[in-house]
């Protein structure tokens, strides 16, 4: 039977894991990444959390407190940072990432908005860093919450605004020095708004709707039906004033400026101007069949 809880998500995972197996060999990585793991789930036992699973190089598990999931976080870091150190050791590094919030138990697993908003929180992360929302920081201990600092800002899938991402200084001597306020929430923006159309269909993204899907899915805000499309082909996002087109694809994505200048990327992105045309998987013309065209708006 499914259960509603509130928890703390911690994901963990190996970074450079495929690196390892190239460099190292299919024995030694693989007997690494299995020491990794050991430990990940070691320290959440340690701190009363539960291992929810395991995928690949990957841990997630669930605590009742932030501040549980944090000590296995920061035992995690200092674990395999000194068992790395050793000699013999293959130098390895992990990230970790983490928000509380409402997820849905059913059987061993979970689900939910929380739970993307946990392995987003991983995404953002970088080798040794402890990576967390706004949320989550606004339910710990004052103690720990002074180890915390505000590092960026993020869209997150299901979210309408930008969630705020902090970084808990686990090992402060090799924290980077920063400016001790930055006004993320509040700083002024000029954003204007995109308007993208295909055909009859139009959508816009602005302050009040930051991110759109599209591919041939009858599920994506813009759908264009095509044998090189791919079923959430990309995404345009609204970061901090800018909009920024992500691919997600097979075959990529081609672009086009009203100057001509054409830029393609694959599982990546770049920022869109003024106005254009977008082809997917293949490039367009502008006008032509499969053409999405772009513009911003003042």
């Amino acid at each position: 039977m499914a259960q509603d809880l509130e928890v703390a998500i911690l994901f963990a995972d190996v970074v450079g894991s495929t690196q390892l197996y190239d460099k190292f060999g299919d024995t030694k990585a693989s007997e690494t990444v299995a020491l990794c793991l050991d430990v990940m789930k070691d320290a959440t036992h340690n701190y009363n959390g539960t291992v929810i699973k395991t995928i690949g190089d990957e841990v997630m598990s669930t605590f009742a407190t932030v501040d549980d999931a944090m000590g296995a976080a920061v035992m995690m870091q200092s674990r395999i940072s000194s068992e790395s150190r050793q000699t013999g050791r293959i130098p390895v590094s992990i990230r970790v990432g983490c928000h509380f919030g409402p997820v849905v138990q059913e059987q061993n697993d979970i689900f939910g908005a929380a739970v993307h908003t946990a392995n987003r929180m991983t995404s953002q992360a970088k080798s040794r860093q402890i990576v967390i929302s706004g949320e989550t920081v606004e339910r710990m201990s004052p103690k720990l919450r002074e180890q915390t600092r505000q590092i960026d800002v993020a869209t997150v899938r299901g979210k309408m605004d930008e969630v705020a991402l902090y970084e808990l200084l686990w090992n402060p001597e090799e924290a980077t020095s920063m400016l001790p306020t930055i006004e993320w929430e509040n700083r002024e923006r000029n954003a204007s708004n995109m308007v993208l159309s295909f055909r009859d269909q139009t959508v816009e993204v602005s302050d009040k709707r930051k991110s759109v899907n599209i591919g041939r899915a009858d599920d994506n805000d813009l759908v264009v039906k095509g044998n090189l499309i791919s079923r959430i082909h990309a995404k345009v996002e609204l970061r901090r004033g800018k909009f920024i087109l992500v691919d997600q694809s097979t075959n990529g994505t081609f672009l086009q400026n009203v100057q001509g200048e054409e830029t393609f990327i694959r599982r990546d992105s770049t920022e869109l101007k003024d106005e254009g045309t977008i082809g997917l998987g293949r490039a367009e013309e502008p006008g032509g069949s499969l053409a999405i065209h772009f513009k911003a708006l003042d």
